[in-house]
């Protein structure tokens, strides 16, 4: 059975921070959950590769109080961050990001690091890996009841993430810069996706 190499982020000229290697994980579902959350953030680094500067910080149209493109991809790296605190506090992220100061670089960086940690606490709960049994139990938050770990936590962080990314594309045609129709389109072509994060295969593959 095959048996992945230690995360680790590689920072590529042309993408950015992209995360390439993945967790030890011994089992196939481990394994799916790993890969899907490496091409979740890929599609997260590719929205701030091609978003127009001009965007990041501008107050979206309205009068209703409605969070910047910078602050989105902020909270969703700090919520990786808590996460991870509560669900997995063995593994760390170093870096916070703060709304105000973030530049689409950092945010590329921290995005990067907080998915490899995320990577790492799905192949603890579901993967069978050398840390098997200290990930039991889900924390979404401190006001939340936790879930026995499973794949509803993986579904859950999906969902946050797409729902934040339906955000982003939004706000970027509000503000008179949406972002290039192949960009749009590129974020279903998860075979692309799965290549870039490192893995040669797709649905139903090991490799």
């Amino acid at each position: 059975m095959e048996v992945l190499p230690t995360p680790r982020v590689i920072y590529f000229r042309e993408y950015g921070a992209v995360t390439t290697r993945q967790p030890k994980v011994h089992t196939r579902l481990g394994r799916a959950a790993v890969r899907i959350f490496a091409a979740n953030d890929r599609m997260n680094q590719l929205l701030i590769e091609h978003l127009d500067p001009a965007v990041w910080r501008a107050k979206p149209p309205g009068k209703h109080r409605v969070r910047t493109i910078a602050a989105i991809f902020t909270h969703m790296h700090n919520v990786r961050a808590k996460w991870v605190r509560l669900t997995a506090p063995h593994l760390k992220i170093r870096t916070q990001l703060n709304r105000a100061r973030c530049t689409p670089q950092q945010a590329r960086a921290g995005l990067a690091e907080s998915a490899s940690r995320c990577s790492e606490m799905l192949a603890t709960a579901l993967g069978g890996c050398e840390d098997e049994g200290r990930v039991e139990k889900f924390h979404r938050d401190g006001w939340a009841r936790p879930w026995p770990a499973g794949l509803e936590m993986l579904c859950y962080m999906l969902s946050h993430e797409a729902h934040h990314r339906g955000q982003v594309c939004m706000l970027a045609h509000q503000l008179g810069f949406p972002l290039p129709i192949a960009v749009t389109s590129g974020l279903w072509n998860w075979e692309k996706l799965w290549k870039e994060c490192g893995s040669s295969g797709g649905p139903g593959y090991d490799s």
